[in-house]
């Protein structure tokens, strides 16, 4: 049986209603997709601070979380990822590209123009859905 990895991910809107994405990079698993960053859940931790270490670590910013978007297990090759993806609003510090190759600020109208991690297209079409807010 495979393993399941308890992941977080953050949808971080901005004024504009633009979200926020991430490539992931060459050396990454699921190399060049895009996905809402985020990372796992450490043993302990619940998914809120989980959330908060992760994007401060890898965008070295912080944030404050909002309402789950989306909740979602996909079953990849390796294991199957326990993916909560919760709205995030900048408290402070710009995002910077620290791991990933390259991130944007997307409209809503372009989200699906951009090649997704699979278990992150739920929340695409929960943001497109619902909007920024």
């Amino acid at each position: 049986m495979k393993r399941v990895i308890p992941v977080v991910g953050a949808a971080i809107c901005n004024e504009e209603g633009n979200v926020l994405c991430a490539l992931r990079a060459p050396n990454m698993s699921l190399p060049n997709v895009w996905e809402f960053p985020g990372g796992k859940v450490e043993e302990g931790e619940s998914p809120a601070a989980a959330l908060v270490r992760e994007i401060r670590e890898e965008l070295g910013c912080t944030i404050s979380i909002g309402k789950l978007l989306a909740d979602v297990c996909h079953e990849y090759e390796h294991a199957i990822v326990h993916l909560r993806t919760y709205e995030a609003r900048l408290v402070d510090g710009e995002p910077r590209a620290r791991e990933h190759a390259e991130l944007r600020w997307v409209p809503l109208s372009q989200l699906r123009d951009l090649r997704w991690a699979p278990a992150d297209l739920p929340t695409v079409e929960a943001l497109l859905a619902k909007s920024c807010s």
